[in-house]
């Protein structure tokens, strides 16, 4: 063999290993990339190759699939009551995608999952039989959310206190995931996304709002800890009318006749004086006002239930004025109903706040557990006295208070109104707000909610955490309670 042909065939030789070189790293390490890369059709395909896994709502699914007419996608996900459940599951649409619990468990529910397979599967990826994605969702507290909430844009969020289970998630106006599930669905997908009250947004953990009065629980619970005062029934030292420190702005309360000055946390909670929380604000400061917003779970930008929530937040690098006003749940701080849901179920159970939670175990086609998630995984956030005394003031506010609408017969019911201002100059509709909690001595049964209405129509001057909010509350809490 001469010189030149050795030297092509080494050239040739090279080249054959570079390209099995390649082909390896492609199939070996690049391959599953690839395989799930969502412009894969093929990823689609076998996603839609076979019925769906189901979401489950007390032992009964809430989801489903049908068979299709023609094209490659065999099957397409269908929903039952699709917009009472819509702020838990989400959609599973062949053409936009998966969002909530759909998202998150895609590969669980449409069997491509590996822990699904046994060893043959693994390596030949044959799709396996889908799971099954088990939630806490209480079906009679979510439709009571969902009635009371009716045609108003707002949210609710019922959580067992004990446990973390959430019983409850629903924000409106709602969609039917059902209408967007296909591939030739465009016209539904185009209005949901020019619907200027934005029904595809999840408010109950999506959406962070100023929380108003509701914050006061927060700002109370830091001067009880930090002994700031005594008990809920130490005078303050609160001047009504306040001026904000450093300023000449006169902060006012909402009923001007109210017993503000110098009132106890109990009474201040009561008439939910602003005078009191934003001068106890400013006491304390913002570095022991945040460092109990963030016991409680403000400021966490990794709160998986297991749908990621948006950061409830409290601000920093404040002025005192600035601090003041965070007192009463304005300036920068912003909360969604999640996170006030918290705040109650942290005061019910004894100071100790459980996870939240809203599926309780994913499992396989056998029922075999995948994933569980452990209930009254809990941190103590305040002490047990300190609950104690903020669920009594809390019992004073519906017992002869901001929140009467509340009160559930036969229970013991705590709760706080909000009513937060928005926009320049506080020009815009309000929020409103209610955060509570519910006991049955006689059961054991309890529960913590929020609700918090972004707009119901309702004149400036009607709007209130008491009128709009503590209804739905009520709704929520007598459903969890029987």
């Amino acid at each position: 063999m001469n010189k030149t042909i050795r030297h092509t065939s080494v050239f040739v030789l090279v080249l054959v290993l570079a390209l099995l070189g390649r082909a390896t790293w492609v199939q070996a390490y690049e391959g599953k990339a690839l395989a799930d890369d969502s412009k894969n059709r093929r990823k689609t395909i076998a996603q839609y190759a076979q019925p769906l896994g189901n979401i489950v709502v007390a032992g009964s699914p809430v989801t489903g699939s049908k068979k299709t007419e023609g094209g490659d996608l065999a099957y397409k996900r269908t929903y039952t009551d699709g917009e009472l459940y819509a702020a838990v599951t989400g959609y599973s649409s062949q053409a936009y995608g998966a969002t909530q619990l759909e998202g998150i468990y895609d590969d669980v529910l449409d069997g491509t999952d590996d822990r699904l397979k046994n060893p043959v599967d693994a390596v030949t990826r044959a799709q396996q039989k889908p799971g099954t994605v088990v939630t806490t969702i209480d079906p009679d507290v979510q439709k009571a959310a969902y009635e009371a909430l009716g045609n108003k844009k707002g949210a609710a969020v019922a959580v067992d206190p004990a446990t973390g289970r959430i019983l409850a998630m629903v924000s409106t106006p709602s969609y039917d995931p059902s209408k967007i599930a296909g591939t030739t669905d465009g016209a539904a997908w185009q209005e949901l996304m020019a619907d200027e009250d934005k029904p595809l947004v999840n408010r109950a953990l999506r959406q962070p709002l100023p929380p108003g009065s509701t914050f006061k629980l927060v700002v109370a619970a830091a001067a009880l800890e930090d002994g700031l005062y005594g008990s809920v029934d130490t005078a303050t030292e609160s001047p009504d009318p306040y001026t904000l420190p450093n300023t000449r702005t006169v902060l006012k309360n909402e009923n001007a006749s109210a017993p503000c000055e110098n009132a106890t946390i109990r009474t201040a909670l009561q008439y939910s004086c602003n005078n009191v929380f934003a001068k106890m604000a400013a006491d304390l400061g913002q570095d022991k006002v945040k460092a109990m917003a963030e016991k409680f779970g403000f400021n966490d930008a990794e709160l998986d239930v297991p749908v990621r929530a948006y950061a409830s937040v409290y601000p920093s690098g404040m002025d005192a004025a600035q601090t003041a006003l965070t007192g009463i749940g304005q300036f920068d701080v912003t909360a969604t109903p999640l996170q006030m849901a918290m705040v109650s179920a942290a005061i019910a159970n004894d100071g100790l706040l459980a996870a939240p939670h809203m599926v309780s175990e994913v499992v396989d086609s056998d029922g075999d557990a995948l994933t569980s998630f452990d209930d009254g995984d809990t941190t103590r956030i305040v002490s047990s006295s300190t609950a104690e005394q903020l669920r009594s003031a809390m019992r004073t506010v519906v017992d002869k208070g901001t929140g009467t609408n509340a009160a559930v017969a036969g229970a013991e019911v705590g709760g706080k109104t909000g009513t937060a201002q928005h926009g320049e100059n506080n020009s815009k509709t309000p929020y409103a707000w209610f955060t509570s909690y519910a006991k049955d001595a006689t059961t054991g049964k309890q529960v913590a909610v929020a609700v918090m209405i972004e707009d119901s129509g309702a004149a400036r001057s009607e709007v209130s955490g008491n009128g709009l909010a503590a209804p739905v509350a009520q709704k929520m809490m007598a459903a969890a309670l029987k």
